[in-house]
């Protein structure tokens, strides 16, 4: 007979007191839930010491655990017959011991080691695993307007999804314990499957879950092993799966009717089509049938479309910096075999070249386990990344629209599969060149079947009729989403690339693919626009030479500055001042550095040499003395600009600094002479703070006057040039489009040595 009163183990405690401390009673509380009149069996229970079988179910009833995971198990050397009257719960934990002991070798051998792409040899699981975070809600089903995605700048869109507080996301194996049935859901290469393996591996290593059995089960061989066989149970199948290891069906049933299996059936997307319906029944019949097990399935979440009864459907979250700083210094050290000390520096370096601003796009691509592996291989040669990015990008995408699969021998619906790779990828191109001259990054689904239906038309033997047309766009788009996931739905209904990156490569790609002289004539008028910035430097990039797209980009730029009258008279000036400046820098250097000192004091360019030193470094040295006297000139006009009457008296120090030029004025006595005379106009500070207040309300803007006088006749700056708010507007779309072209030249282009050299010798220079 069952004995009369149960205790709780070491362990149980712990994760009852766990438990209790969540639901924030007291004893008391919890004694009148389970209907007692005392505390004293609560405190019992607590202390492991025995209490009766029915309280002892009650108090894990009302904490919510299984009271097989509190009760102290009987210390037992051999397995105990299950046709023996002995207590039932020592029957089963004697059970799964033992099948845990004859399995363990092998879901080591099976989970315990990874395959990555282009490494040789195995990889110890352990070694390389980063622990995932996973969200509760998947971000396909939230409603959200797409006018809502439009307002998302392009830093905000590389982040939508990833944005969520932390407080959305919990460790993928407090899930595990969390819920008894999942529906695990990611993009490709997202590490769903590593996720299953670590499972596995921490549940047989008693980590999580020890007085569980881990199976672990690839539905794709699944299918392939029950192929023809039509009576056939997950049952029947598991039990000729575990035939080997001398483990009885009756064995088999006994565990899954206590429910202490904890099954991982991995790659739900992986499985045809047309065995998808025969595979989903034998998994629902099994789960509704032995429903107090644990069961995790995976899938990609664009393939994911049956639900199945009381499994919690949860997303897998994108890497986050400190995941991606972990598994890189993982990887140095397991994959690339360095010393630990190695592994540490190469891996803050990875993790201080992604930071960099340059770097944002592959920082937005190694978010993605699968592309991070990659990326590190080749980091790992240069300790840098490559110059020419299309390549990397094109590696990427191999690596999702074919590597990926068939490494592992993986054959996808036929709908998509009809197209040959070209057709994908001019597919892609098309949808990217398209939504991107609209200005969009997020389309709703209606508008991207639209795109993918006027592509398909024009393909040979496309169908004719408009309805046909219709739903073959409709299965084309879902399996782009699926098969590769570089199409996402972002929220329901509405869809965009992957990674913005690759809505650009694919853009670029659209552009040169025909590259003639009208085709990139409307490209160029797109100069403006911010979003269109990287395709031009991935279009650069791709042609070889890129000489007629860089020479119409600077036609497109200098026709800019006759467009305008302000913006040409102050080109005018630009060039001619820094024609007579003495100086040893690259003359286009110079144009950049009197462009900014000429901008009004608040604008955002105002002073800014960064395009100046990329021309020429040598300006991050001590200036040359004409640059340095007209830069310390400019610096006093901006402070006088800046001072009020109220705080005259605060800047009076600032000021008179600023005026005091005499280090860079030693051949100008001139200057000199009238800068001092005009520092002598300033009344002393001695005077008092309300008399520096009357005396700037009375002088100063006159003051102000002479100062921005002497120095536009001695030096040719200072110009008041009235700019309104759209002549700021040009200078700043002159000045990123000039940024644009040398960003062009400087990205390892395909340039001819004499083009290259007269656009930059030409920069920032009109002729009048």
């Amino acid at each position: 007979m069952a004995k009369r009163s149960l205790q709780a183990s070491e362990e149980g405690i712990r994760k009852a007191k766990q438990a209790f401390k969540r639901k924030g009673w007291t004893q008391e509380y919890l004694a009148a839930e389970v209907s007692l009149e005392t505390r004293q069996p609560i405190w019992k229970f607590f202390t492991g010491k025995p209490v009766d079988r029915h309280v002892f179910n009650d108090i894990c009833f009302v904490l919510e655990l299984d009271p097989l995971e509190i009760i102290q198990k009987p210390n037992i050397n051999e397995y105990t017959s299950l046709d023996t009257p002995a207590d039932t719960t020592l029957d089963i934990h004697a059970l799964v011991q033992k099948l845990r002991s004859v399995y363990h070798e092998k879901i080591q051998a099976q989970c315990g080691t990874l395959h990555l792409l282009d490494i040789a040899r195995p990889i110890n699981l352990n070694e390389l695993y980063v622990d995932v975070n996973i969200f509760e809600e998947l971000t396909s089903k939230r409603w959200l307007e797409i006018i809502d995605l439009h307002r998302l700048d392009t830093d905000e869109f590389k982040r939508f999804g990833l944005s969520q507080s932390p407080q959305e996301l919990i460790s993928g194996l407090d899930l595990v314990i969390k819920y008894s049935k999942l529906m695990l859901l990611g993009k490709p290469g997202s590490g769903k499957t590593t996720f299953l393996q670590s499972i596995a591996i921490s549940c047989i290593q008693g980590i999580i879950l020890p007085d569980y059995l881990p199976i672990f089960i690839t539905l794709k061989n699944f299918a392939e092993d029950i192929q023809g066989r039509n009576q056939i149970s997950f049952l029947n199948y598991l039990h000729e799966y575990f035939i080997n290891f001398g483990i009885s069906e009756q064995e088999m049933a006994t565990l899954f009717s206590h429910g202490k299996a904890l099954i991982l059936l991995d790659g739900l997307d992986e499985v045809l089509k047309e065995d998808s319906g025969k595979i989903i029944n034998i998994i629902r019949k099994f789960s509704d049938k032995y429903y107090k097990n644990k069961i995790v399935i995976a899938c990609r979440i664009a393939s994911y479309y049956y639900n199945f009864p009381g499994f919690t459907e949860v997303e897998i979250a994108d890497f986050n910096k400190p995941q991606i700083a972990e598994f890189t210094e993982k990887w140095f050290l397991a994959v690339a075999r360095n010393s630990p000390a190695e592994a540490q520096t190469l891996a803050h370096k990875f993790i201080q070249k992604l930071e960099l601003v340059e770097n944002l796009q592959i920082l937005e691509l190694v978010t993605t386990p699968l592309l991070l592996n990659l990326i590190c291989l080749v980091f790992k040669s240069m300790q840098d990344f490559p110059a020419n990015r299309c390549e990397l990008y094109k590696q990427a995408l191999d690596l999702l629209l074919v590597r990926w699969d068939e490494t592992r021998s993986i054959k996808r619906d036929r709908v998509y599969r009809d197209l040959s790779l070209l057709h994908k990828i001019k597919l892609l191109s098309h949808i990217a060149a398209v939504s991107l001259n609209q200005g969009d990054y997020f389309l709703p689904e209606t508008k991207m079947r639209q795109l993918i239906a006027d592509y398909l038309r024009y393909l040979p033997d496309a169908a004719t009729d408009a309805d046909a047309l219709e739903l073959e766009s409709v299965a084309v788009l879902k399996a782009i989403a699926a098969q590769h996931g570089l199409l996402i739905e972002r929220t329901r209904g509405i869809y965009s690339f992957s990674h913005l990156i690759f809505q650009e490569y694919f853009a670029a790609r659209e552009i040169i693919t025909n590259p003639n002289t009208q085709n990139l004539q409307e490209f160029v008028n797109r100069l403006g626009k911010k979003h269109w910035r990287n395709v031009f430097l991935l279009s650069v990039e791709m042609l070889n030479p890129a000489d007629t797209l860089l020479q119409l980009m600077k036609q497109k730029i200098d026709n800019l500055a006759t467009s305008n009258a302000k913006l040409h008279d102050f080109l005018i000036w630009l060039g001619h001042k820094s024609s007579i400046v003495d100086t040893f820098y690259h003359v286009a250097s110079v144009r950049a550095f009197y462009f900014t000192i000429a901008l009004p004091p608040e604008h955002p360019l105002a002073c800014n040499q960064d395009l100046a030193m990329s021309l020429d470094r040598r300006l991050a040295l001590n200036l040359a003395l004409d640059l340095g006297l007209d830069l310390a000139l400019i610096h006093a006009l901006t402070v006088s600009l800046a001072i009020t009457a109220d705080i005259f008296f605060q800047r009076f120090s600032a000021l008179s600094l600023a005026l005091d030029l005499r280090h860079l004025l030693t051949d100008k006595p001139s200057l000199q002479k009238s800068l001092q005379e005009l520092k002598n106009q300033l009344p002393l500070p001695s005077k008092g703070r309300e008399a520096l207040k009357i005396w700037w309300q009375a002088n100063g803007k006159a003051w102000t006057g002479e100062l921005r006088t002497l120095i536009i006749c001695t030096r040719q700056i200072g110009h008041d040039w009235e700019f309104n708010e759209q002549d700021l507007e040009q200078l700043q779309y002159y000045w990123d489009a000039n940024k644009l072209v040398l960003d062009c030249l400087n990205s390892g282009s395909n340039v001819t040595p004499n083009v290259r050299d007269c656009i930059k010798e030409n920069l920032f220079l009109i002729y009048g």
